[in-house]
């Protein structure tokens, strides 16, 4: 039994369309341009943007929930940082294994995490005049994993993971999968194979696809090494 109420429908197409609902057995089922599944947002122009959005707000809200650790005397700034990695960062990168970095969504995932190591790791003083600690000073203090290169790692990870799945699995089926149709005409969007081409040629791996049948060898030598890019 369908649930009117709970039931909608979107439709995936490059045409805009005027949303209408669908008629079947005299009951109507509403059309949206987007819907939530397992917590992840998926829209008909399939872009990341909108779930972007939700991710840092939620990392937002995780933040101010356990802001008395983080302005805390007594915790350590190593802890507070431990504290972000395994609550908040979570919370941001879900289902990033498959998100296509644009620079727009580097730019405000990287602006969010700087605004929580700022609060854990303080302004400096210098000659008695407080400053806030820049970017790069940042970026040093973390050794480089920050956010985007933890999520280069997992989209890597995910990839050797399906590389290596048996061509009977449907992920895999997808993933080997080509459209018969040509691209339309215009800049065409980058793919999520496109974006983690880019990761492998900036880790210089050759033959990447036989590394991605030996699991620890591509851990250590792609991923491992994404983390800090």
């Amino acid at each position: 039994m369908i649930n009117v109420h709970k039931t909608k429908y979107m439709k995936c197409t490059r045409r805009q369309n005027q949303l209408t609902p669908i008629n079947i057995e005299d009951k109507d089922y509403e059309q949206v341009k987007s819907f939530k599944y397992l917590g992840a947002i998926v829209n008909t122009d399939n872009t990341i943007e909108e779930e972007i959005k939700e991710r840092i707000a939620l990392g937002n809200k995780a933040y101010y929930a356990n802001k008395k650790m983080f302005q805390s005397k007594i915790i350590t700034k190593r802890a507070k940082l431990k504290l972000y990695h395994s609550i908040i960062r979570p919370i941001v990168t879900y289902t990033c294994e498959t998100w296509i970095l644009k620079e727009t969504v580097i730019n405000k995932l990287l602006v969010f995490e700087r605004k929580i190591l700022r609060k854990i790791f303080g302004p400096i003083n210098e000659k008695g005049i407080w400053r806030m600690k820049t970017n790069q000073e940042l970026d040093e203090i973390i050794k480089h994993k920050n956010i985007i290169n933890f999520i280069r790692a997992r989209r890597l990870s995910w990839l050797g993971h399906v590389e290596r799945m048996q061509g009977m699995r449907m992920v895999k089926a997808i993933y080997c999968w080509y459209p018969i149709s040509s691209r339309p005409t215009g800049r065409p969007k980058t793919r999520w194979m496109d974006d983690i081409r880019k990761d492998i040629q900036r880790l210089k791996v050759p033959n990447w696809k036989t590394l991605a049948q030996d699991r620890r060898g591509w851990k250590e030598k792609l991923v491992e090494k994404a983390k800090t890019l």
